[in-house]
This record gives C-alpha cells, sequence and structure tokens, in this order.
C-alpha cells in the first residue's frame, strides 16, 4: 500500500492468511515477517545498505527459504520508489552509509523455490515459477539518531 500524505510517500506491504492454511504457509509467513525485522535491526547511521540486505538474505536462507531477487526495497520519500535500490540478498558493508533522515522501504519477498518469479497474464500478478508459496512484507523506516522509526507500523 502507498500512501501519500503532506508531500511525502509511505510505502507498506503485507501478507494476510484467508482461511485454514497449512502449516507451511503459517511458517513461511512467519519467517517473512521476521525477516523483515532482521532488516530494520539494521537501519541504523553508520551501517551500510547491504547489511540490511544481508541480515533479510541470511535469515530467510538459514529458515530454508529464498528471497526474490528480481524486485527490492527502495528509498522513499516525495516519489514512491527512490534511490537506493535495497536488494533483500547479498554480502554486508557494501553500499552508501546509513544516515539521520534517510527513510527506506524495506520489504522481503520471501518464497519456497530458487526460480526467477513471473508475471501472470494480467501483467501485474508476480508468482513463483513453480506455483509454491510466496509472502511479501514491509515498512517504510527512517533512520534517526536512535533507533530505526518504523513510520507505517500504526499506533496513534
Amino acid at each position: 500500500i502507498g500512501m501519500l500524505r503532506n508531500g511525502f510517500v509511505a510505502d507498506m506491504a503485507t501478507t494476510v492468511p484467508v482461511g485454514e492454511v497449512s502449516d507451511e504457509a503459517r511458517r513461511i509467513l512467519e519467517v517473512g515477517e521476521r525477516s523483515l525485522w532482521e532488516g530494520i535491526k539494521q537501519v541504523r547511521i553508520g551501517h551500510r545498505l547491504s547489511d540490511i540486505s544481508h541480515a533479510i538474505g541470511s535469515f530467510v536462507e538459514k529458515e530454508g527459504y529464498h528471497v526474490v531477487r528480481e524486485y527490492v526495497g527502495h528509498g522513499v520519500g516525495r516519489a514512491l520508489h527512490e534511490d537506493p535500490q535495497i536488494p533483500n540478498y547479498g554480502p554486508p558493508g557494501r553500499g552508501v552509509r546509513l544516515r539521520a533522515g534517510m527513510t527506506l522501504a524495506i520489504e522481503p519477498m520471501v518464497k519456497t523455490d530458487d526460480l526467477p518469479t513471473k508475471l501472470a497474464g494480467d501483467r501485474w500478478t508476480v508468482v513463483t515459477a513453480s506455483g509454491g508459496l510466496s509472502v511479501h512484507f514491509e515498512h517504510t523506516v527512517a533512520v534517526t539518531e536512535d533507533e530505526p522509526e518504523v513510520l507505517t507500523a500504526g499506533g496513534e
């Protein structure tokens, strides 16, 4: 969900199970959401952009799943998709250093297969090549002097 308010954009996503779901579906949902928070923990002044990528990707792989490589997180501010791009995989310690005031859309997409995704017939829906399960979670996060500030987490 993208939202514009006072000239600024926020971006978020969540995957919600509908009806009875399998244990495997519950597990990938948990891993997907936890991977988002693993990435958010890296949103600190002085950390590098790829520290976020590495935290997400290594957590997901350790849990036996795979990240979507064709779509990435991104900067967000006056436009929905701004630089920098934030892959959900890669080595730590690379890319720009995070600084106060940056706003980032952290968005892991987790799937059961390690194949490229494909575009469905409607030219909008992205699906796994194998027809396997996938989940998508996203928050807009501000780099602050202290803790990462999750701007799309709700609240008062």
